[in-house]
């Protein structure tokens, strides 16, 4: 892996584009349709440009490495359920009770020996080319804007290495980075991360805090960054658990933070806890706009990097997207890791159309009364667990979680309002459904046991329910229903939202005998023929504690929230491409897609799909 697009080339089916392209918009949006094909590939564009600012850049950008799940598992150089077995040997070592039994355990701890970093003395290939602060311009690396609505250029795929305060801790996260001019970024470190932690160590002290900010290297370095570890626990430990070697670190020319010998590029500062700047808007992975606020602001003290570098870069918004294959490695590594605290789960998964902390399902082996609320309380209670907003748990008889139809079958035959809990707790900053921020609604069910006796007591055919539902209310417009062979239909909706859905879900009580489940979402940009996107868009827009209903029937309300629901923060807007930037790379070759593609990864307004393509 030392040349990461060498490497590609020989193991990941790279594909080079050869045409300028612009890095605002272009570039990302080319990206942002490669991913969400089949047959995914790894992408490098050799000839950046930056109409905008009449540049041309010097160093290509390399994007959709985690492409799919083979060149994931090449990445790891295994398949992640070994890393998983590697560490749940690790967490069931016991103390050894005689000379054969220590004799066994040899192996293991020299193996151990290189989970620890290296720190080494001299300079490293990142280190070959020294920017001074006089001459740091941010503006001639190839940063991307992602979206028409951004507020700026952002780096993605950033590796942020930070330190407490006394120095003993040190912490890799993988946070966006707004470029506000030549030598200052945005640094949005979520509030519950450890480089929030740090920072409010520095902030408290008065002192400035050291940041450095790797790009490139081993692939590995940016899943290590993303992974879920326990606080305080350096990420470079998973990385020498999983490549079976030491990271190679070398001090940062300006602090004393340690990076790898091997990335691209360095940017290293200070954050004075002092300023702070607002930051965003960006389209973010679930698919919205993260909402403008105040974040820390970095400055730029010196950039070093290789002779020859390569611009590492990623792209978010609806899913599916990188993080697709990256998430699915680190559910398998952390399985053992769950266990402890849910000693009789099985397994679980945590669907891409779910952006992974809105939805999860869990394989329990289930053997009291209870059990599946007690994992409920178990998962929200711990690390990055406590973000996901719906849990769903089935016992050990249940279909293959991944098998959406089987497994939604399985469920949907368990579905009890009365094994249904709906309670608060923490929520990721990127949420905007709750009333407020940080906080909001919870829903766990328990779909362990049996099958239940009663389905839909009359069960009546989509148009004839539609023409009932429109002679109580004119909001709605189109119903499609789902799953009708099984005891609790799913019924969609789509409405033009005038009124509370609250009001609207009352006035439908008396169709209680045709209904079991029903979900609302608005007429705008969703479609009844599209349960991927469907999906995504009820569980983003609901918060259990305000939008589920469970009698007569179960309803939840995907609507988008304003002052008609009495919701007073802001609501984002979707993340669609630009239509205009679509054509004109359609025009050129570099991308094929069609009105279908589009409709089926939500890439644009629904009103704007009909005339894609067509000339004036």
């Amino acid at each position: 892996m030392q040349d990461v697009v060498a490497w590609l080339k020989e193991h990941g089916n790279l594909k080079i584009i050869k045409e300028p392209l612009d890095v605002e918009l272009e570039i990302p949006h080319v990206a942002y349709i490669e991913v969400k094909k089949d047959d995914s590939r790894p992408l490098l564009f050799t000839h950046p440009i930056n109409k905008r600012l009449g540049i041309t850049y010097d160093m290509p950008i390399l994007m959709n490495i985690f492409a799919n799940r083979l060149v994931t598992e090449k990445i790891f150089d295994k398949h992640p359920d070994q890393v998983a077995e590697g560490i749940d040997k690790l967490l069931k070592l016991k103390p050894p009770t005689g000379l054969i039994e220590k004799l066994k355990m040899i192996p293991q701890l020299l193996a151990l020996k290189n989970v620890f970093p290296k720190r080494l003395k001299a300079t490293g290939n990142c280190q070959e080319v020294v920017v001074c602060k006089k001459d740091i311009n941010l503006e001639k690396l190839p940063i991307l804007k992602t979206w028409e609505e951004d507020g700026g250029a952002f780096i993605t795929m950033g590796q942020v290495y930070t330190q407490s305060l006394d120095g003993s801790m040190q912490n890799l996260g993988m946070y966006r980075l707004q470029q506000y001019d030549k030598n200052h970024l945005g640094m949005h470190w979520q509030i519950h991360k450890d480089a929030s932690h740090f920072f409010d160590q520095y902030q408290k002290a008065g002192k400035k805090m050291p940041v450095s900010v790797a790009i490139g290297g081993d692939p590995l370095y940016i899943w290590c960054g993303q992974a879920p570890m326990p606080h305080g626990m350096f990420e470079m430990l998973l990385y020498g658990f999983v490549r079976g070697k030491n990271a190679q670190l070398v001090k940062s020319l300006t602090n004393d933070i340690y990076i790898p010998k091997d990335v691209d590029i360095v940017i290293e500062g200070f954050v004075d806890p002092k300023k702070m700047e607002i930051e965003g808007p960006f389209g973010d992975h679930t698919g919205y706009y993260t909402l403008k606020e105040s974040y820390p602001v970095m400055e730029v003290e010196t950039i070093t990097m290789k002779k020859n570098p390569v611009f590492q870069a990623t792209v978010v918004g609806k899913p599916p997207l990188e993080d697709k294959y990256m998430g699915w490695a680190t559910e398998r590594i952390f399985l053992p890791m769950l266990k402890p605290m849910a000693p009789d789960l099985i397994d679980y998964y945590m669907p891409e159309n779910g952006v992974f902390h809105n939805l999860i399902l869990g394989k329990m082996k289930t053997l009291y009364k209870g059990h599946a609320q007690q994992f409920m309380h178990a998962f929200w209670g711990v690390g990055q667990m406590s973000f996901v907003k719906h849990a769903i748990f089935v016992n050990q008889d249940a279909p293959n979680l991944e098998d959406a139809q089987a497994i939604t079958t399985h469920i949907l035959n368990r579905l009890d309002p009365n094994k249904i809990l709906i309670t608060q707790g923490i929520i990721d900053a990127l949420d905007h459904t709750a009333n407020e921020s940080l906080v909001g609604g919870k829903l766990g069910i328990d779909a362990t046991g049996e099958e239940i006796l009663k389905g839909v007591q009359e069960p009546i055919n989509d148009a004839l329910l539609l023409e009932k539902m429109q002679e109580i209310d004119n909001q709605v417009i189109e119903l499609k229903q789902y799953f009708t062979q099984t005891k609790n239909p799913i019924t969609v909706i789509l409405v033009k939202k005038q009124h509370p859905m609250s009001e609207l879900i009352q006035k439908l009580h008396p169709l209680s005998k045709h209904l079991k489940v029903l979900a609302i979402v608005d007429y705008n940009n969703n479609e009844l023929d599209n349960p991927y996107l469907l999906l995504w868009r009820v569980v983003n827009n609901i918060d259990a504690q305000r939008d589920v209903s469970l009698e007569p029937f179960m309803a939840l309300d995907g609507t988008n929230k304003s002052y008609i629901d009495g919701f007073t923060r802001e609501w984002p807007g979707d993340t669609f491409c630009t239509k205009s930037v679509l054509e004109k790379l359609q025009a050129q070759g570099v991308i094929d897609i069609d009105k279908a593609f589009i409709r089926r990864f939500g890439l644009l307004p629904s009103s704007q799909i009909d005339s894609f393509g067509k000339t004036e």
